[in-house]
């Protein structure tokens, strides 16, 4: 088992942006101890774009409220291999096939996990913000200068020391990267507001866009924003509407109408306007012959909107826009296109090409820096099966689950997102379409009519080649001590004398864990690795805090522990599954 020392050097490598002295020397021309400076003008893209521009505004808002309604979990991984598969998945375009697919593996490859600590303080990074809050700023920031910075803050001392108990979202526009020299290109952050400020480098996640402008100096250390390609889009928008205002604010007469036989004096030219005002104007006029005796020329004063092609230039620039941010236009109100058909692949198409790959980007980078200060097997993911237009429709797929025998019932109730029935261990077994018996079973009596001269063979092995570890696994054990027992019906019988009210601790898995347990039900070799991880999490809470010697029933971690068997349950398990690997 690793020591407390090599796994905090481990969090500070991972954390660590210094690249090798070899690389350094290739791409930068010249590197002090200095501020490497961002060529990029990030308050333009924000005054200009977000703060003016209400095509960029609700491009940017579109975007973070349909993320904001995924929600995250945490897990333990217990198998690398499929869950490299699953990062791999995931991190392409997600449709229907792929999510089914996806979370199979994801159920095979991780555990999710309850009230950690990394949950509490993601649920609340800060004590100004929530989670939708917080994640609504780092996106935005992102959309808008291509760069995301996370500040993490932790005490110095005590037993969360070097631990982040609070996190922030920075305001990229004012962040700056201040170099070490070649040995050490990223050693800190600085902020420039209010006076001066510095994070160390190790303090800080930045999370950027590619950027592919390498001149020697750093400058390529910061992302490029998205507004940047699209510079003129936005100009060409904003000057579209700044010039439609222009036009209504400054009207004038259309033109003028003059007399070719003469000049007109004032009281001639008034009775002219009106005379032509009362007989051709209006809606009872419309369709009338305009008929003079004299020979009139008309003078145009100016253009409409129509003859300078504004509406056309503003539409385009919507599109280019919308392209940039990979948002469908018919999210923006566009009518040409606005039929329910469109409409749904749109909301498909902007969490595909929009929201997902936003979030896998987060995602990868908080696994990276953030989650092995409490865990090393701990990994932050967002739950993509709640977006109902990534989801086919419900009888597709029960049809599709209903033929695929080469799945287990509770895999099948994972993918509806009906969660793992762990009271039941025949829905981990395989059924076979031959009468759906399950494939473990023996001396199947397969009934023959007479007319039938051949005998009927069934090689029940030939379904078991790929499935033998899976099948192997379905044994079930009920030789846990009877310490472990008692442990969880004293849980029991705390809750049913003082009520749910008062003993507040513990999941509803844990207390369907207790009622296992106390009924010395046989539990399956996954449920059993389960019970392993959980109190190896919680193995502190194995002892009745101070402040509840006399009532241990207010301890929520004390009763979580012994939920799932306490101390007793902990020591045989380890000792139990050692044994069976060895």
């Amino acid at each position: 088992m690793a020591s407390l020392f090599d796994r905090f050097k481990s969090i500070i490598n991972k954390n660590s942006q210094n690249t090798a002295e070899g690389y350094n020397r290739a791409i930068y021309n010249w590197l002090g101890e200095s501020i490497i400076w961002n060529p990029e003008n990030d308050d333009s893209y924000i005054n200009e774009g977000y703060r003016k521009n209400a095509t960029v505004y609700s491009l940017v808002n579109i975007i973070t409220k349909a993320a904001t309604t995924i929600p995250f979990q945490i897990y333990e991984v217990e198998n690398v291999n499929d869950y490299k598969r699953y990062k791999s998945l995931t991190s392409g375009t997600i449709d229907s096939t792929v999510m089914q697919k996806a979370m199979m593996l994801k159920n095979k490859s991780m555990v999710e996990l309850h009230d950690t600590e990394l949950h509490m303080l993601l649920e609340r990074p800060n004590p100004s913000q929530s989670y939708n809050s917080f994640i609504t700023e780092l996106i935005a920031f992102g959309k808008l200068t291509g760069n995301r910075y996370i500040y993490g803050l932790a005490p110095e001392t005590g037993n969360n020391a070097n631990k982040y108990t609070e996190l922030y979202v920075m305001p990229s526009q004012i962040m700056e990267i201040v170099s070490g020299g070649l040995m050490n290109p990223v050693s800190k952050y600085k902020i420039q507001y209010n006076g001066t400020y510095e994070m160390d480098a190790s303090d800080i996640c930045h999370i950027k866009d590619f950027n592919p402008y390498y001149d020697g100096t750093g400058s390529h250390l910061y992302g490029q924003s998205p507004l940047r390609a699209g510079l003129r889009a936005l100009t060409t928008n904003n000057e579209a509407i700044q010039t439609g205002v222009k036009y209504l604010q400054n009207q004038t007469a259309r033109g003028v109408l003059m007399s070719e036989e003469g000049d007109l004096n004032e009281v001639q030219a008034q009775q002219l306007k009106d005379k032509f005002k009362n007989q051709f104007t209006g809606s009872n006029n419309a369709g009338e012959v305009l008929i003079t005796p004299k020979k009139l020329s008309w003078v145009n004063f100016g253009l409409n909107a129509a003859d300078v092609s504004l509406i056309e230039q503003y539409n385009a620039s919507v599109k280019d826009l919308c392209n940039i941010y990979n948002v469908p236009v018919q999210l923006l109100n566009n009518t040409d296109s606005n039929t329910y058909n469109n409409m749904k692949e749109a909301k498909k198409a902007l969490y595909q090409n929009a929201v997902i790959p936003e979030l896998v980007k987060i995602r990868d980078e908080i696994n990276r820096w953030l989650c092995p200060q409490y865990g090393d097997k701990y990994k932050f993911d967002f739950d993509f099966t709640c977006i109902p237009e990534l989801q086919e429709e419900s009888d597709k797929v029960v049809d599709q689950l209903s033929k695929a025998w080469w799945i287990t019932p509770n895999e099948k109730r994972a993918v509806m997102n009906y969660g793992e029935d762990e009271e039941n261990e025949a829905l981990n077994d395989y059924y076979i379409p031959a009468n759906l018996l399950p494939v473990n079973a023996e001396n199947i009596d397969i009934p023959v009519e007479e007319n039938v001269r051949e005998s009927v063979d069934i090689d029940v092995s030939k379904f078991l080649k790929e499935k033998k570890t899976e099948i192997e696994s379905k044994q079930t054990y009920d030789n846990y001590p009877q310490s472990a027992t008692n442990n969880a019906k004293r849980m029991l019988e705390f809750r049913e004398k003082y009520g749910r009210d008062v003993v507040q601790g513990g999941t509803d898995i844990g207390w369907r864990r207790a009622s296992q347990l106390a009924s010395r039900t046989a539990l399956s070799l996954s449920t059993l690795k389960r019970v392993k991880s959980f109190l190896a999490r919680h193995k502190d809470n194995s002892k009745i805090s101070d402040e509840f010697k006399g009532e241990p029933y207010k301890d929520k971690g004390y009763v979580a522990y012994n939920l799932w068997g306490g101390e007793s349950m902990r020591t045989w398990v380890n000792k139990f599954l050692d044994k069976l690997e060895s």
